[in-house]
């Protein structure tokens, strides 16, 4: 199987289409599947510009629109994940994974998809240790703060991926995991981004949630974006332990190096995103402590998830693996229920989440965690101050 790796896509789904279909007839070889590493910027209407955190004059459609519409038919099987510039208001839609487009799909702000007997993981967003700990608290429409903290990694994502005990082939982030420079060529990457030096000194440079998944989850590949440069690295986990090759990537621009491809043995195929049965069992073990305030996230008790596992893999041996179809959602200046969410929550037989907010007064509910279920009021929420965004990295 052959795997074209992009960088940050930041809404260039015509030129990076145009490349790969360029590169199958000079190469003469046939491109499987496309992965984004993040700052795709599903953009389908001018509404959604008011929740992609660009500054003003950056605020463009650019071509997603098409492939949402219809008007263009996505020519590879794309997968992406969330970066730092996105139309946050659509991804929360999905933000348990599902069809951006037809034949795009999001991986969710956490997830893991098949594609054939490929598995393949990826966290959206940056890591910011401000509202690492934090829920979920940000609803479109969202305000100057809000929209700069919506895509950061939150600990309850990093906890179920955490989670994860069958192998992975590859994972996907957007920002770098922290210490990745360690493993590769220190030099080259400062003479490219001499302003690296400092961070990478200062053990700043990166994400330490993606680290620890790295240390954890231990990939084959590794993939990731943000910082606009191509950097290749190999870390050898423990002596004698496996390998992880991480490569990171350009933003697609001429003469910039955003593309890879990769040669990856698999079955013969056809070769379909379905869903992963492990991370559809850990999603419904963990949804019921799914948080959604201000306050700190308490956890959960790590506890086996065999029960969970059974019960999907009976629920999808009945009706098959391939995630619910796409279906457009019309604009809407607030949070707008998407149909596939709905119907993968309908299957799971969990409840709705995403639009409670602090005037909401629902009691949670959910699947027994650790022997007991967990349930709390959604408007027991403190009353933070709103954080100041001055010095924020997220640019």
């Amino acid at each position: 199987m052959k795997i074209a790796v992009e960088g940050c896509m930041h809404g260039e789904l015509d030129n990076v289409y145009a490349t790969m279909q360029h590169l199958e007839r000079v190469e003469n070889i046939k491109i499987d599947l496309l992965i984004c590493c993040g700052d795709f910027q599903a953009v389908r209407y001018q509404s959604d510009l008011n929740s992609l955190n660009v500054k003003p004059n950056y605020r463009k459609m650019n071509s997603f629109w098409k492939y949402y519409s219809g008007e263009e038919i996505a020519p590879y099987p794309t997968i992406f994940i969330g970066g730092n510039h996105e139309a946050s208001n659509y991804l929360w839609e999905l933000y348990y994974g599902g069809w951006a487009a037809p034949n795009i799909y999001f991986l969710g702000y956490a997830g893991v998809i098949k594609f054939g007997d490929i598995r393949i993981g990826g966290l959206s967003g940056i890591y910011n240790p401000r509202h690492y700990n934090l829920g979920h608290y940000e609803r479109p429409p969202y305000n100057e703060s809000d929209i700069r903290s919506i895509y950061h990694v939150r600990e309850y994502d990093v906890f179920k991926l955490m989670q994860i005990k069958e192998p992975i082939d590859i994972f996907i982030s957007h920002d770098w995991p922290l210490g990745i420079t360690d493993f590769g060529d220190y030099d080259n990457l400062i003479r490219k981004k001499p302003y690296f030096r400092r961070e990478i000194e200062e053990r700043s440079l990166g994400s330490r949630a993606a680290a620890q998944l790295l240390d954890k989850l231990k990939p084959p590949y590794w993939f990731s974006a943000h910082l606009h440069c191509k950097f290749p690295a190999v870390i050898q986990h423990g002596e004698n332990g496996p390998v992880t090759k991480f490569l990171a990537l350009d933003k697609c621009l001429p003469r910039r190096q955003f593309l890879q491809i990769l040669e990856i043995g698999s079955d013969p195929g056809p070769h379909e995103i379905m869903f992963d049965e492990e991370w559809l069992a850990i999603t419904r073990q963990f949804n019921s402590v799914f948080p959604l305030t201000r306050k700190p996230w308490l956890g959960a008790p790590e506890v086996e998830n065999q029960d969970h596992y059974q019960w999907i893999k009976d629920k999808l041996k009945a009706r098959g693996c391939r995630p619910f179809e796409f279906i457009r959602t019309p604009p809407s200046s607030g949070h707008q229920r998407n149909t596939q969410t709905e119907s993968l929550l309908e299957f799971l037989e969990l409840p709705y989440l995403l639009d409670v907010t602090r005037e909401t007064s629902v009691v949670l509910q959910g699947p027994a965690v650790g022997g007991r279920r967990w349930e709390w009021a959604s408007d027991d929420i403190d009353e933070m101050e709103e954080l100041t965004v001055a010095g924020d990295p997220d640019a």
